[in-house]
């Protein structure tokens, strides 16, 4: 079995468990992926819900969740995929939930939709945003982050979403339209 083996085949072996164990999630790994990723997921989770105490709550259970799946990951891709997968189903949960809220309550919908922090001074281009990214479905938000803001591939952002590749550059297409009609800066198009 071991005959036909050469030293080259033996060292890849081992560069691949090497590779592999790269993977494994101990506390150090851990803590440095958080680091990496918990400022993104956290805007992600702001823009999609449009409130910063529901993404704050949201992102802890994010990452509770991802530690207790405990699944192994083939790359730091996989692995950053994984956690927006879990971030966008919470963010779909919560939205249900306040949907439900919503219908029986008299007041209506209570959240409180939360501009992008103003580092620029662009406060009125900011809030104009927000308000247009507001009148989004919570999918077309979803795309539009991750594809501009966090720069996931198509690919990538239909796995999030649990999309076919194919069907995504289309919507993400009307969502851009229906983001710049929102900010006027072309006609949204109409379905004839």
């Amino acid at each position: 079995m071991f005959r036909d083996t050469t030293f080259t085949d033996v060292s890849r072996a081992n560069a691949l468990d090497d590779a592999r164990a790269d993977f494994v999630m101990d506390e150090d790994t851990f803590r440095a992926f958080y680091e990496r990723t918990a400022r993104g997921v956290w805007a992600y989770l702001a823009r999609v819900t449009g409130d910063r105490q529901l993404a704050d709550d949201l992102l802890q259970e994010t990452f509770y969740r991802f530690l207790r799946a405990a699944a192994t990951h083939e790359s730091e891709t996989h692995r950053r995929n994984s956690l927006y997968r879990i971030a966008t189903n919470l963010a779909r949960d919560a939205r249900r939930r306040s949907m439900i809220r919503a219908a029986f309550s008299l007041a209506g919908d209570d959240i409180e939709r939360v501009p992008s922090p103003d580092h620029t001074g662009a406060t009125e281009r900011n809030a104009d945003f927000s308000r247009a990214m507001s009148h989004l479905k919570p999918r077309e938000r979803a795309m539009l982050w991750l594809a501009y803001a966090e720069g996931a591939s198509h690919r990538e952002i239909a796995n999030v979403l649990g999309l076919s590749p194919g069907s995504l550059k289309p919507m993400l297409s009307r969502a851009r339209r229906r983001l710049a009609a929102l900010l006027g800066g072309a006609p949204e198009r109409k379905k004839p």
